[in-house]
């Protein structure tokens, strides 16, 4: 009864399959076809890393002692809550 159902469920399911697996195939020639591009014709970097200049915290600003009472309470209630 449900056998032609089946059958075309099946066949449905394999094209669907097969069609995906095509594209990935292609997606992935692709991909290294664009990297060996971008290596060929892509800026020349230099051996040593570069890092970008890191923001130094200024010690210059000051808290106000309540607050960082207020922050040091905190942490400790934080603490006494979340114990291992």
């Amino acid at each position: 009864m449900n056998e032609p159902l089946m059958s075309q469920a099946v066949d449905l399911m394999i094209a669907g399959m097969g069609f995906v697996f095509v594209f990935l195939i292609i997606l992935v020639f692709a991909t290294l076809a664009m990297s060996k591009l971008v290596l060929r014709f892509g800026p020349v970097e230099s051996d040593a890393p570069v890092k970008p200049p890191r923001a130094k915290p200024s010690a210059s600003k000051s808290v106000d002692p309540d607050t960082a009472e207020a922050i040091k309470k905190a942490i400790a209630q934080y603490r006494s809550r979340h114990k291992k």
